[in-house]
Order: structure tokens, then C-alpha cells, then sequence
């Protein structure tokens, strides 16, 4: 039999394998041959992504176990594996890397790259705005089981922890899986990821990058891999932000986004027919979010019927009910009494020096609770973890370019491929 490197790709939130392909393509160029196989991941697709990360991570466990089955009838025996999640996938690939642990995967594999692309790793963070507000609110609530567990309210654990901060936790099987990886390397986006933000993709409590514009951040970009951030200097003391330009004048019109077309590329017209749609864009705005509102309801209720069938299932049930034995019995008393549940409170010291030391803290500033700090802390304690910065300024949303997502629809997202070509130059094989 011959010897196989799998690789398993993730996609994320609503996402499908086919977000993934330029990954597939790229690696499988960087790597020819037989030694390496990639499987892309099929059974969160979409609205399965609701159903949580723990019932997600099962699922694919469950993929990964029968893709080493058909490949050892194949002649062809898994020796070496890899994970890479993108965005929830990242999450999910944490979960899986624990419950593959559990069941005495790793006796006979050896785990070699763990990598994450625009990844939550210490949950949606809060930033001081009423948008910001009302999102982490209806998110917990539109989102299902995963929704609870990007913001962390759910209370996963018999302590009522969250499910974020278990998998944090160096004591747990979770932890110590990821830990097991002969590489770890996330990547974040520096600037402009709307969906998920620097200091949660970087495992980071600062946002060094959110005044760059202001602050005289110097950030130098690598020549070899486009859009990846070789080095950055951060000035010890921020020069006071220039002063705003007055309402409806010149300037405040050339700064401000409004200037910029706001809609996706395949609703950008030519005039005239550009001023006939922002005339209607009052009546269609209410409309679109009214629609959008109900479908994520109706989503969210479908997910909550599958994890009722899920928990009810004597078979599906049991495996989570052992990691979750598992992880409890080991509990010790003494650290469960520190556990704060109050998300108001101050953060506590961190006496080994993990957490970032923060400056006083600008409105752009995400509002992190103790126990994303904590989760931060933990896993920043990581060995070897390694962190890698993508930059892509004057784009709306750069989630989707980190990897490429849909090139085929979007030429924007096109100018990833550095990034892209950066992980797969840096795989481990």
C-alpha cells in the first residue's frame, strides 16, 4: 500500500466546497502527484452550517473516517494529516481535530499542518456601534446552535461553559489535539474584513491596523506573495486623528464611503439607470431586509428540528455525550471557580503575560468580554503558532478574497491568490 498525506478543506457560514476550489487548485499544482489528497468537505454545505460547530465537526469527522476507508481499499493507507478551515470552517476544523483525538485517530496518523483562513477563534467580537449591537443580538438568535456559539452565549459545557472557551482550554482534548499539529498558521485579514474582524482571526485584544490611515502605521508588503504582510511598524505614540471635515462639504464628500458604490457589481449601472434604482432604493431597502429576516428565521427553525432529531438519534447522541463525559470528568474545581460569567466585567490580569498588553482603547476598538480574552490568552499559548497578515485596502469586504472564494462571478476576489499561494507553498508534506 502506499502512503497518504490527507488534506481535508473547510468551507464556512452558508458556504459549500466549491468556495474552496482555488485552495484545491492551488495546492494541487504547488504539490503533483499521488502523496497528497484532498478532500473538500461536503456535509455542512450550506444550511447545515447552522447547525452548529459541534454537530458540524461531528458530521465531518464522520467524512474524514469513511474518506480513509475508501482510500484504504484503494490501496492507499493515510499516514500524515492536515486540516485548513475558512472562516466557520476554521472552528470546525478545531472541533474535528478533537474528536479524531478521542477516537484514536492520530495512534496511527500523524497530524502535520493546522491552518486557519479568517477564522472567529475567540467568537464575533462587539464594536461600540448600534449596528454592531443589534448584529451580535439578532446573530445569536437568527444563526441557530452556531449563532449561540459565535457569540458565545450558549452553554455548552455541564459548567455552562461556552463551547468557544472549552476548546480553548489546555486541559481539554480539544486544545491538546491542535496542539499536537507540527505546524499551526492563521491568517487574518488586517484591514476591511466586515464579517470577520483582525483581532478575532489573529487572536489578537488590539486592532493595530484600525487607524492605520491615521496613525502612521508603516506595513511593507511581501514581493512574493502579493496582498500577504512581510513586516509592519507601529509608532510608539499615535499622532492625534486630523480633524473631521464638515458635513456636505467637498472633503467630506471625497472621504466619506458614500462616494464609493455601495451595491455588489452585478446591481452597478450606467446612468441613467443607476439614478432610477437608488430612487427606488427606500422601498426595496425595507423590503430586502424584511426578506432576509425571514429567511434566517425559517433557516434557524430547520436547524433547530435537526438538532432535535441529532440529539434524539441513541447512536448520534452517544458520541457527543462521550467527548462531553470525557472533557467534564477532568475538570478540576479549582479552575471552574474562576470562571466569570459576567461579559460586563473588567478583564482579569493575565499573570503569565499571554494577552497583548492594550492601549487606551479608540471607538474602533472591538469590546472584548473576559472570556474572549481569556480564550485569546489560551490560545495564544499555542506552540509554535504562527501568524500571517493579508492586506487588501480599498476593498469593501475582503472575507471572501483571503481565499479566492468565488473567482468565477467576482474579479475582485482574484487578488487572494498571493495569499493562497502562501499556504500552499508552506504546507508540510
Amino acid at each position: 500500500m502506499s502512503e497518504t498525506h490527507l488534506l481535508v478543506l473547510l468551507h464556512g457560514m452558508w458556504g459549500n466546497p466549491d468556495h474552496l476550489a482555488e485552495l484545491h487548485r492551488v495546492v494541487a499544482e504547488t504539490i503533483p502527484g499521488p502523496s497528497l489528497h484532498v478532500l473538500r468537505a461536503e456535509t455542512n454545505r450550506e444550511d447545515g452550517t447552522y447547525d452548529g460547530i459541534d454537530w458540524g465537526g461531528e458530521r465531518v469527522a464522520e467524512e474524514i473516517v469513511g474518506e480513509v476507508d475508501k482510500l484504504k481499499k484503494e490501496g492507499r493507507t493515510v499516514t500524515r494529516f492536515s486540516i485548513t478551515g475558512y472562516s466557520l470552517g476554521g472552528l470546525v476544523a478545531r472541533y474535528v481535530v478533537g474528536v479524531l483525538r478521542q477516537r484514536g485517530f492520530f495512534e496511527n496518523v500523524a497530524p502535520v499542518n493546522f491552518n486557519t483562513l479568517a477564522t472567529p477563534h475567540i467568537g464575533l467580537p462587539r464594536y461600540r456601534s448600534f449596528f454592531s449591537s443589534l448584529t451580535s443580538f439578532l446573530g445569536a438568535k437568527l444563526l441557530s446552535r452556531t449563532g449561540e456559539q459565535f457569540y458565545c452565549v450558549d452553554k455548552w459545557s455541564a459548567k455552562g461553559r461556552p463551547l468557544l472557551e472549552v476548546m480553548a482550554d489546555p486541559d481539554r482534548i480539544f486544545y491538546q489535539a491542535l496542539a499536537a499539529f507540527e505546524t499551526i498558521r492563521i491568517y487574518a485579514n488586517s484591514l476591511n474584513d466586515t464579517t470577520v474582524p483582525y483581532v478575532t482571526a489573529a487572536i489578537e485584544v488590539e486592532d493595530i491596523f484600525a487607524q492605520q490611515a491615521t496613525n502612521g502605521l508603516e506595513v511593507e508588503i511581501d514581493e512574493q506573495y502579493p496582498h500577504l504582510i512581510k513586516s509592519y511598524t507601529l509608532p510608539p505614540v499615535p499622532p492625534p486623528p486630523p480633524p473631521k471635515p464638515t458635513l456636505l462639504s467637498p472633503s467630506w464628500f471625497r472621504q466619506t464611503k458614500l462616494t464609493r458604490p455601495f451595491l455588489p457589481p452585478f446591481l452597478q449601472f450606467r446612468f441613467p439607470m443607476n439614478i432610477v434604482l437608488y430612487s427606488v432604493l427606500p422601498l426595496l431597502i425595507p423590503v430586502l431586509i424584511s426578506m432576509v429576516l425571514v429567511r434566517l428565521s425559517l433557516k434557524t427553525r430547520s436547524s433547530r428540528a435537526r438538532i432535535k432529531l441529532l440529539e434524539s438519534d441513541r447512536s448520534s447522541r452517544e458520541k457527543l455525550v462521550h467527548v462531553l463525559a470525557q472533557l467534564e470528568h477532568q475538570v478540576e474545581g479549582a479552575v471552574v471557580e474562576l470562571i466569570d460569567d459576567n461579559a460586563g466585567a473588567e478583564p482579569t490580569e493575565d499573570p503569565e503575560g499571554a494577552l497583548p498588553k492594550a492601549r487606551r482603547a479608540p471607538p474602533e476598538q472591538p469590546i472584548l468580554t473576559p472570556t474572549q480574552r481569556r480564550i485569546a490568552a489560551a490560545l495564544n499559548r499555542l506552540p509554535g503558532l504562527k501568524k500571517e497578515r493579508a492586506h487588501f485596502p480599498n476593498v469593501r469586504n475582503s472575507h471572501a478574497i483571503i481565499v479566492c472564494r468565488d473567482v468565477r462571478n467576482f474579479e475582485l476576489h482574484r487578488r487572494g491568490e498571493g495569499v493562497v499561494r502562501h499556504w500552499a507553498d508552506s504546507f508540510v508534506i
